[in-house]
């Protein structure tokens, strides 16, 4: 058992595979996160693209929005965010400007990623600096992602025509 004292990031890492997975319930790409302020969690958010249809829907964003909310400002000081997937640049550009003391991702996002995969957002000369941990549970979230997919391209084959098989 992952336990917040003995193993903090594994601990935060698995809430946020929690809300990954409410996402692969939804049938939204399955990217969860929560922000923890002071060892506790103060808020959580997974995509909701299709829900809302809106693209600023991702799951850090929704976070960020919960955590200003909660925290009554927009300065996210003090707190860390972890997320399964390597952010994309608008969420990397929404965390410096909240802010944010501390990033952990899981898995790294090949066509994305803004940490390491496609650029280094967090490595630039910005009024703010990120720390950032990569690979807590990366496993993990890698095998939610491809079960996703898979499930998305075994659906969208059966739709196909019989000629087109």
């Amino acid at each position: 058992m992952i336990s917040m004292k003995t193993d903090p990031d594994r601990y935060f890492m698995k809430k946020a595979l929690e809300e990954a997975e409410k996402a692969f319930e939804a049938g939204e790409v399955p990217v969860g996160c929560v922000i923890v302020k002071d060892g506790k969690i103060i808020a959580r958010g997974h995509n909701r693209r299709e829900q809302t249809k809106s693209v600023l829907s991702h799951a850090e964003t929704e976070a960020i929005g919960k955590a200003c909310k909660k925290l009554n400002d927009w300065r996210l000081e003090g707190c860390s965010l972890y997320v399964t997937l390597e952010p994309c640049p608008m969420c990397a550009g929404a965390m410096i400007l909240a802010r944010i003391e501390r990033l952990v991702y899981g898995a790294r996002e090949p066509k994305f990623g803004a940490h390491v995969s496609k650029t280094n957002l967090f490595d630039c000369s910005f009024n703010h600096r990120i720390e950032v941990t990569e690979g807590i549970l990366a496993r993990e979230s890698e095998k939610l992602l491809k079960e996703f997919f898979h499930n998305l391209r075994d659906q969208s084959d059966c739709k196909k025509p019989d000629n087109m098989l």
